[in-house]
C-alpha cells in the first residue's frame, strides 16, 4: 500500500515517473487473483494506455497467476509497441474502424476500451462520430461474450457550478458541442449491445488525468514558466493522478453489468484554476498572469461512490502540484497534448 511518506519528493526522470503510474494497488493484485481469462486493452497508445497496460501486467505479475495483458492500437507511435513488448504486454495492430480487423482479434473475457476522437473535432465531425460511436458497434459485436470497462468523459454532463456542486452518476447528461455529444452516443452503444447481448460494461466518466508530461497541472505550469497568460475562463476543474485513475478503472472490471453501470472518477477536490495557478507560480519563482474573470461554471465531477468503493487517490494534489512544477522547471518531456479545460463551449 502507498502512503504519503513513501512518496518521493521530486520525480526525475521518465522510467520513475512511469514506474509511479504502474504500482499496483493491493486490491487490483487481488482481483487479478479472481479474475478469469485474459485482458485486451483497445487504443492502447493513447496518453493513458501505456501505463495502464503497464499497471496491468504488473498487478498480474504480484498476483500470481498467469495471463495474457493484450495492447491494441494502430501504432503510429512505433516506439510503443516497442515499449509494450518490453514490458510483457502483446501488441497487436489494428484499426478499430475496420469491423474485418476486429473480428480478427483475440476473444478474451476483459476488456478495456480505451479508444477514441477528441481534438481536431471542428472541421472532421464525421471522424469524431465515427471513433467514438461506430467503433463501439464493431467492438461490442465482437466481445459479446466478454465484460467490458469503456472510458467515457464527465464531458456528458452539463457545466456546473462550485455551489451545485460536481455532477453523480444519477444525474442525466447535456452534452455541450459535438465531441461531448459523441461521447454520449459512445455510452449508448454500449447500453445497446449491453441490454441486446446482456453484456457486462461499466462506463468510467473521466475527468481530468494528471501525468507530469500532459494535463491541466502541466498545461499552467508551462505556461506560467514560458511567461504566458493563465485562462481562468473555467474557473475550477476535478483531476486526478492517472496512477490513480488507471487502478480504478482495471478495478472496475469487477463492477460491470447489463445495463451498464456508470463510474465518475476523478480526484475528491474542486480545484481552483485561480488556487493552482499561484501555487506553481510559486514554486516556479514566477509572476503569475491571468486573462479573463473566472467563471462560475465547469465540469465538476461527484466521485464519491469510487471513493467509498476504492478509498480516496493514493497520490494527493498537493504531491501532485510539486512534481509537475518541479518537471517543467527542469524542461521534462512534453507530450505537447493540451487538455483544453479552459473550453467551455464544446469545441475542439
Amino acid at each position: 500500500m502507498i502512503t504519503q511518506k513513501d512518496l518521493p519528493i521530486t520525480i526525475e526522470t521518465e522510467a520513475e515517473l512511469d514506474a509511479w503510474l504502474a504500482r499496483p494497488y493491493p486490491e487490483l493484485v487481488s482481483l487479478m487473483r479472481q479474475l478469469e481469462g485474459d485482458v485486451i486493452i483497445l487504443g492502447i497508445a493513447g496518453k493513458m494506455g501505456v501505463s495502464l497496460g503497464t499497471l496491468a501486467i504488473n498487478a498480474v505479475r504480484e498476483s500470481g497467476v498467469p495471463r495474457k495483458i493484450y495492447g491494441v492500437s494502430r501504432f503510429t507511435d512505433e516506439s510503443a509497441w516497442q515499449v509494450l513488448e518490453a514490458q510483457g504486454i502483446v501488441p497487436l495492430r489494428c484499426d478499430l474502424l475496420d469491423p474485418v480487423a476486429v473480428k480478427a482479434l483475440p476473444r478474451v473475457p476483459n476488456v478495456i476500451f480505451m479508444a477514441g476522437r477528441k481534438f481536431g473535432t471542428i472541421g472532421e465531425e464525421d471522424l469524431t462520430w465515427a471513433m467514438n460511436v461506430l467503433v463501439p458497434a464493431h467492438v461490442c459485436e465482437h466481445f459479446a461474450t466478454s465484460r467490458i470497462v469503456a472510458f467515457s468523459t464527465g464531458c456528458v454532463y452539463p457545466l456546473v457550478s462550485r455551489e451545485q456542486g460536481g455532477s453523480t452518476e444519477a444525474d442525466a447528461p447535456d452534452p455541450v458541442g459535438e465531441y461531448a455529444q459523441s461521447c454520449l452516443g459512445r455510452e449508448r452503444m454500449f447500453g445497446y449491445f449491453s441490454r441486446f447481448h446482456d453484456l457486462p460494461v461499466c462506463l468510467v466518466r473521466l475527468n481530468y488525468a494528471l501525468d507530469l508530461r500532459y494535463g491541466v497541472l502541466h498545461d499552467l505550469a508551462t505556461r506560467i514558466w514560458e511567461d504566458k497568460p493563465v485562462d481562468r475562463t473555467v474557473g475550477f476543474f476535478n483531476a486526478i493522478w492517472q496512477g490513480d485513475a488507471n487502478n480504478q478503472a482495471l478495478l472496475a472490471l469487477g463492477l460491470c453489468s447489463s445495463p451498464p453501470v456508470v463510474l465518475n472518477v476523478t480526484g475528491p477536490e474542486t480545484v481552483s484554476v485561480t488556487e493552482a495557478a499561484e501555487a506553481l507560480g510559486t514554486l516556479l519563482n514566477k509572476r503569475v498572469q491571468f486573462i479573463g474573470e473566472p467563471g462560475d461554471k465547469a465540469y465538476l465531477n461527484d466521485a464519491s461512490h469510487a471513493h467509498r468503493l476504492f478509498g480516496l487517490p493514493r497520490v494527493q494534489m498537493e504531491h501532485v502540484l510539486r512534481w509537475t512544477a518541479d518537471w517543467v522547471r527542469r524542461s521534462g518531456r512534453s507530450l505537447d497534448k493540451p487538455t483544453h479545460f479552459e473550453a467551455a463551449d464544446g469545441r475542439y
